[in-house]
């Protein structure tokens, strides 16, 4: 059964690899499985078909079979469950490992997805300022609390994981708006190693083509 998953036809992120759709690529490319992608524009996004699948009108989901998924944290898990390489077989190194998809998603992402719909949706408005400068506290202390966790290790626990692969996507939005991930070097670091990753480069080159193609069409 071809895994079938949905991605921006026009991406706003402009191929820079933000878009939901490369956690997904990223997963299946680290597992080496094969996968078709179904683009849609903004208008398909709130129609019925895709609804049907995602029922609040985003990307990414996924299909395989009679499975259909949607939320990106939720494709990966079900990706490294059903596949080796993306969570350990030790049964709490796994349970740690899902701790982190979870700390990524739930902890880390929040304030830095929130600074972006910020400095987009309320530039203009009188409590920008007062705003972004609490968003990027609550940033800056999720970061010192990873920063320290990490040390000098070159995953969050033992081998790379899942967890990894959420944490890195998370914080590659922090390092394409601001300079605030460059305080942080065994951070700046753990990215650079995500980003070498060559499944991570296959998911960026896919993702960075449909770009460039809607471009030049």
């Amino acid at each position: 059964m071809t895994i079938t998953i949905t991605a921006f036809e026009r991406s706003p992120d402009r191929g820079r690899g933000l878009a939901r759709d490369m956690r997904i690529r990223w997963a299946l490319e680290e597992v080496g499985q094969p996968y078709d992608v179904r683009l849609l524009s903004f208008k398909a996004m709130k129609e019925a078909a895709h609804l049907t699948l995602q029922p609040f009108g985003q990307i990414p989901t996924y299909e395989e079979g009679d499975l259909a998924l949607f939320e990106s944290g939720a494709i990966v898990f079900h990706i490294a469950e059903r596949h080796g390489g993306l969570l350990p077989d030790e049964a709490n190194a796994r349970a740690r490992a899902i701790a982190w998809i979870f700390a990524a998603l739930n902890t880390v992402e929040p304030p830095i997805f929130d600074r972006s719909l910020v400095q987009i949706l309320e530039r203009d408005e009188p409590w920008y300022e007062q705003r972004l400068r609490a968003l990027e506290d609550s940033i800056r202390k999720r970061l010192a609390d990873l920063s320290r966790r990490l040390g000098d290790a070159d995953w969050l626990d033992g081998a790379f994981s899942a967890g990894d692969l959420l944490m890195v996507t998370v914080l590659l939005r922090l390092k394409a708006s601001s300079r605030i991930l460059d305080d942080y070097p065994n951070l700046s670091a753990y990215v650079a190693r995500g980003e070498a990753r060559p499944a991570y480069k296959r998911a960026f080159d896919a993702q960075l083509a449909v770009f460039k193609a809607a471009s030049t069409g």
